[in-house]
């Protein structure tokens, strides 16, 4: 009797271990991000201009994406609830901004990080998830925008995501635009170092220089910014004194070739 009374035991148990093998494989599979279709969407968007949505700061203030115009912005995307990627990939952001402070100051460029998990990432989220991270840079802001703003808003940055048992899959990138509010390059990954980013900063800078808006201040800040190289001995950027040697030698033999022309003309006319 005991042994019978076992194995009806034993076969009641197979069969709920049965039951829940057959359930779990008649459930639906998780959708995963494609990575090929989300780098596509991620390029497609670059030399578009997002539209001028509205979001709230850390204390709940309204901010436009226009506010930022005027100079180059680089913004990225992360969910407050994530406990490795985003902070990882904020972390990597953070050193890229500091290995470039010295050089490029806080002036000259905004950051912006956008919390899409909305309502979740709310500006207290936000907030803390700033200090988690110790994140405290004068030109560094985090924001929430409205939860019916995320699908357009994500789309036209060309960030992808997909909800995931555990969270969110989502593109790693960080968005560059210039200062008209253009998006000029997407830059990818999580551990990537200063010159990813301040490369491309450097591009937009160059293009700057002869805008007729900057002031002397700007056009110096420019200038020293473009003549700094990023030393991978150190993490940072340096200034390259080669360059500004090259810019001196090539004005003196400008300004010497300008002499000697001048000095041949006059010396044609008293012949």
């Amino acid at each position: 009797m005991q042994r019978r009374g076992e194995i009806r035991t034993v076969t009641r148990i197979a069969s709920s271990v049965l039951s829940l093998l057959a359930i779990a494989a008649s459930a639906p599979a998780h959708a995963a991000l494609d990575k090929s279709v989300a780098l596509r969407a991620s390029q497609a968007v670059v030399g578009s201009t997002p539209g001028d949505y509205v979001l709230r700061d850390r204390e709940g203030r309204d901010v436009r994406l226009s506010s930022y115009r005027g100079k180059p912005l680089l913004v990225n995307f992360v969910y407050t609830g994530c406990f490795h990627v985003c902070p990882t990939s904020t972390l990597a952001l953070h050193n890229a901004i500091k290995s470039m402070r010295g050089q490029f100051g806080s002036r000259q460029f905004n950051v912006v990080s956008i919390g899409f998990d909305q309502p979740t990432d709310s500006p207290t989220a936000m907030k803390s998830f700033a200090a988690q991270q110790r994140i405290d840079e004068p030109n560094w802001e985090f924001l929430s925008p409205r939860a019916e703003d995320v699908e357009a808003l994500t789309r036209e940055f060309g960030f992808s995501y997909v909800a995931t048992p555990a969270g969110f899959d989502h593109t790693l990138q960080v968005t560059i635009l210039d200062g008209e509010g253009r998006i000029q390059r997407q830059v990818y990954g999580d551990q990537f170092n200063g010159a990813a980013l301040g490369e491309p900063l450097k591009d937009l800078f160059a293009g700057r220089l002869l805008s007729a808006g900057l002031t002397l201040a700007d056009l110096m800040d420019h200038v020293r910014i473009l003549c700094s190289v990023y030393d991978g001995k150190i993490g940072r950027y340096r200034i390259d004194y080669t360059v500004p040697l090259q810019v001196a030698g090539g004005l003196t033999f400008i300004i010497v070739m300008l002499w000697f022309g001048v000095t041949e003309w006059r010396a044609r006319r008293t012949r």
